[in-house]
C-alpha cells in the first residue's frame, strides 16, 4: 500500500512539474495590448494609415493595437521612446522616410536607427504631393517656379517637421529649381493646413493621403506629385519631374521594433501584416489614401530602410541642411 501511495505521489509530482513548465495558451504573442508609437499628430497621413492597420491587427490577433502620437523632432521623439522600450514586441514604431532622413540630418541623435531597431514589416509605398493655397497665383509647376524666382524669399513652405520627407522634398525642389523659400516646420501636416488654407504659408509637399483629402475638399490646389511618374490613384496630376528633371521623392510606411525583439514576435507581426495586405477591404482603404500596398519580408524591409537612409544622406549633403 505504501509503495502504491509513493508511486501515486511521484506521478502527481511529475504531472505537476509538466504543467508548471508548459506555458498557457494565453502566453502566445500577443497576450496583452500592443503600443504602436507614431511620430506625428492625429489626423495626418501617418496617423490615418496607422489606425487603419492597427484596427485590422487588433481584430486579427485578438489584442488591442494602441496608436500613440508622440509628436516632435521630425518623429525622433517617438523613435527614441520606442528604442528605449523593452524589446518584447509590445512597443512598436511606425517607420517612414523621416527615420531614414534623420540619420544624417540630425547631428545629435541619442540613437542610431539602423543599429538600434529591427525591421518588422513594410505596409505601403506612397508619393508626396505639392499643394498650394487657393490664393496662390501659380496653377502649374512651371508657373510656381517662375513666381518663386521672381519673388525670392517671399514664399514659405510648411512641413510636418524637420527631417520628414515633406520637408526634404521641398529642400530637393529648392536645390533643383534654385527657388528661395522659407521653411516653417509644424508638428504634423494636419496642424499645418489651416495656415496653408489661409495663405499664411503658401504650400506643402505633403504625403498623398492628407494632401488628397484637402484637395478633394477644395481647400488647396494640387500642382504635382513627387514620384518620377504620375501616380496611379491621381493620374490627372502631373509628376513634378515632368517640369523639373531628376526630381523624385517616393516614401514608404512600415513597422520596426527595438533591437533584441524576439524573432518569433517579428515573424508573427510580419505574417499578420502580409495577410492584411491581401485583404481586399483593407487594400481598398489603403488605396483610398493614395498608397500602394507593399508587403515585404523583414530582411527586404530592412534593406529598403538602409537604401533610403543612404539616398537621403546624399540629398541632405547636396542641399546643405542640418539640424542640431
Amino acid at each position: 500500500m505504501l509503495r502504491i501511495l509513493r508511486c501515486g505521489v511521484f506521478g502527481l509530482a511529475v504531472l505537476t512539474g509538466l504543467f508548471s513548465v508548459t506555458p498557457p495558451a494565453s502566453a502566445a504573442y500577443p497576450d496583452r495590448p500592443v503600443h504602436w508609437l507614431i511620430g506625428f499628430s492625429a489626423g495626418g497621413p501617418v496617423d490615418i494609415v496607422a489606425r487603419i492597420m492597427a484596427q485590422w491587427l487588433s481584430d486579427r490577433l485578438g489584442q488591442q493595437f494602441i496608436v500613440e502620437n508622440r509628436t516632435g523632432s521630425g518623429g525622433n521623439i517617438a523613435a527614441a521612446a520606442a528604442i528605449s522600450s523593452p524589446p518584447d514586441g509590445y512597443t512598436l514604431l511606425f517607420v517612414a522616410p523621416n527615420n531614414a532622413i534623420s540619420t544624417s540630418l540630425y547631428k545629435k541623435l541619442p540613437f542610431d536607427f539602423l543599429r538600434d531597431t529591427v525591421p518588422v514589416a513594410s505596409i505601403m509605398q506612397l508619393t508626396n504631393m505639392l499643394v498650394v493655397s487657393n490664393a496662390f497665383p501659380a496653377k502649374t509647376v512651371q508657373e510656381f517656379v517662375d513666381y518663386c524666382k521672381a519673388n525670392p524669399g517671399k514664399i514659405s513652405f510648411a512641413s510636418s517637421g524637420n527631417g520628414t520627407s515633406v520637408h526634404m522634398s521641398a529642400e530637393l525642389f529648392k536645390v533643383l529649381t534654385k527657388c528661395d523659400m522659407v521653411h516653417v516646420p509644424y508638428r504634423g501636416s494636419a496642424v499645418a493646413f489651416p495656415d496653408i488654407i489661409s495663405n499664411k504659408v503658401q504650400l506643402i509637399f505633403d504625403n498623398l493621403p492628407s494632401a488628397m483629402e484637402q484637395v478633394k475638399g477644395g481647400n488647396v490646389r494640387a500642382l504635382g506629385v513627387t514620384s518620377p511618374q504620375r501616380w496611379p490613384s491621381v493620374p490627372d496630376v502631373p509628376a513634378i519631374a515632368e517640369t523639373v528633371p531628376g526630381f523624385e521623392s517616393v516614401g514608404f510606411y512600415g513597422i520596426s521594433a527595438p533591437k533584441g525583439t524576439p524573432s518569433e514576435v517579428i515573424e508573427t507581426l510580419n505574417k499578420a501584416v502580409g495577410e492584411a495586405l491581401k485583404d481586399p477591404k483593407l487594400v481598398a482603404r489603403l488605396t483610398e489614401t493614395g498608397g500602394i500596398p507593399k508587403p515585404m519580408t523583414p530582411a527586404e524591409f530592412g534593406k529598403l530602410v538602409a537604401d533610403e537612409t543612404e539616398k537621403w544622406r546624399k540629398v541632405v549633403e547636396f542641399a546643405g541642411v542640418s539640424v542640431d
